[in-house]
């Protein structure tokens, strides 16, 4: 299960980094037609963002050797660099970059204009697009997953 899980989380990584680009680009541009690009772009960047949270909860609070161990000392587990960032790092920089993309959402939503909903879009979805960046295990880091599962 464990393994099945992981797989899935693994490879839904890259649809929700394509669609957090696409968002982010298309939010870039100007005018009615690429807001509302960006819009569908943000929406399934959301639902692959949401779908990978719940993959990932439940990696992090069923299935993970890595949590598991953490959570039987927490205090060393805060000790070790590789046990911290799933822990506690992984989770939460996550956790950050769902919640910005949700907001861009609602607060593009409830813009008075285009260039306000546009630019609400490409700051959060960026911001998102960053975070999500800076906390994926690439290859050549201490926490090293490789970048397609088989």
């Amino acid at each position: 299960m464990y393994s099945t899980i992981l797989f899935f989380h693994s490879w839904l990584r890259w649809i929700a980094l394509i669609a957090g680009v696409g968002a982010t680009f298309a939010a870039l541009g100007r005018g009615e037609a690429r807001a509302k690009s960006a819009e569908r772009w943000g929406l399934i960047f959301m639902i692959t963002l949401d779908v990978q949270l719940l993959l990932g909860l439940l990696l992090y609070g069923v299935l993970s050797p890595y949590t598991a161990a953490a959570m039987k000392d927490f205090g060393a587990a805060m000790r070790d660099p590789v046990l911290r960032f799933w822990a506690v790092e992984h989770l939460a920089v996550m956790l950050l970059a769902v919640i910005l993309v949700h907001v861009g959402r609602v607060l593009a939503r409830k813009a008075a204009d285009v260039d306000k909903k546009r630019k609400r879009l490409l700051i959060c979805f960026g911001l998102a697009v960053l975070l999500i960046l800076l906390r994926t295990p690439w290859p050549g880091t201490a926490v090293a997953r490789p970048l397609f599962r088989v």
